[in-house]
């Protein structure tokens, strides 16, 4: 069974010992990220650095200036991680040291676009924006992420890439001092919380023959009892519900196939191109809601959260299974580090059952950020399973 570890330029780039020390797990994989959001990461084992503090979303690589010559939405460029092109340093280190490398690209998930360029967001049904996710129902938005989808994946030394937030995203956000804690918000309230009505969806929910301002006030009325202690939110009239499915599905995999055909036409032959997903159409965020069906019929794979009970795996992977074909990846993402709510101690359980389930492939989230003693569970593990 095949492994790959995360990675992010910063791990590898000034640490001389950082693409054998991953070798070195047992993995033959990695996916490296080429196009990333706004994060702060530990980096415990750097000879350099411990904390590096990526300050908006940026690509790390050299983006093509005539490519983005004249356009408002473009891909900004980053400035904490020496050289000029970190991808392309560590793709290198680490295939020097025997690992495949495969990009891992972000997608709609970009705060500063969401500042510099607010009418790109999501707009709720209160009029609240979200900066930190481009709607992907507006054309500009859209014509932006395919074309950084194919800068992005076809980096020179890149064999594959994984396509991260390749569709809604929504209300959840590991935000900076985040204080939207004190109602608890469950599936369906999250879900409503980020339907978009942004200019561009009310006039595709117009174009379904439906009034915007009563589907906001729909979605305002189901939302009234969370706000006054309600466990769960009112039910959306059938039809009404129709209407979003109807318009965020269909943008969500025109964008899909959009974004795997672009990679496609800018890569070698043989490029594999998989989407961080899950099987249910209401998904928003980094694993983006999918049918099975409709994404296997057009990308190579899908890699699925997989971390937790056995119920979470027993989700997200049999709806995939039937709609397989040669050669389709069925990747088991798995956190394993241990201060992030990850399972290194139990990768061997969780990784057999995943394979009995219909998995091919594991994911480890996330080699650079784990400790040592976690990445020690690691390595057992694979020499256990047998991975490579």
């Amino acid at each position: 069974m095949k492994s790959s570890a995360f990675v992010y330029p910063w791990d590898v780039v000034g640490d001389p010992d950082a693409a054998a020390r991953i070798a070195d797990l047992g993995v033959r994989q990695v996916t490296l990220a080429s196009a990333y959001h706004s994060t702060r990461a530990l980096t415990p084992r750097h000879p350099e650095h411990r904390i590096v503090t990526a300050r908006h979303a940026a690509v790390l690589y050299p983006p093509d200036a005539k490519r983005w010559a004249g356009r408002a939405l473009r891909p900004y460029e980053q400035a904490w991680v020496a050289g000029a092109d970190p991808f392309g340093e560590a793709a290198e280190a680490l295939a020097g040291a025997g690992l495949e490398v495969h990009a891992w690209v972000v997608l709609a998930h970009n705060s500063r676009m969401g500042d510099e360029h607010p009418g790109t967001s999501v707009r709720n049904a209160y009029g609240d924006r979200y900066p930190w996710a481009p709607c992907i129902g507006r054309p500009e938005v859209r014509e932006y992420l395919v074309d950084l989808a194919a800068e992005a994946s076809a980096r020179p030394g890149a064999l594959g890439v994984e396509l991260e937030s390749c569709g809604w995203y929504g209300l959840a956000h590991l935000h900076a001092h985040d204080k939207i804690g004190g109602v608890g918000l469950g599936d369906e309230a999250q879900y409503l919380m980020s339907l978009c009505f942004c200019e561009c969806c009310c006039a595709g929910y117009e174009g379904l023959g439906a009034d915007p301002g009563e589907l906001r006030g729909a979605v305002r009325r189901a939302l009234a009892p969370v706000w006054a202690g309600a466990p769960a939110p009112g039910t959306l009239d059938a039809d009404v519900a129709g209407v979003f499915s109807a318009w965020r599905d269909g943008v969500a995999s025109g964008l899909q196939r959009d974004a795997v055909a672009a990679v496609r036409a800018a890569a070698p032959a043989g490029f594999q191109v998989l989407l961080h997903a899950v099987p249910n159409r209401r998904g928003v965020g980094a694993n983006v809601g999918v049918d099975p069906a409709d994404v296997l019929a057009h990308a190579d794979g899908v890699v699925l959260p997989c971390t937790g009970d056995g119920a979470v795996r027993t989700a997200v992977l049999p709806p995939f299974v039937p709609h397989r074909r040669e050669g389709t990846v069925l990747a088991a993402n798995f956190t394993v580090v241990a201060g992030m709510g990850g399972r290194p101690s139990a990768l061997v359980d969780d990784a057999a059952h995943a394979v009995e389930l219909g998995a091919d492939e594991i994911r480890l989230y996330h080699a650079g950020l784990a400790s040592d003693g976690d990445l020690g569970e690691v390595r057992k593990a694979l020499a256990r399973l047998g991975c490579f």
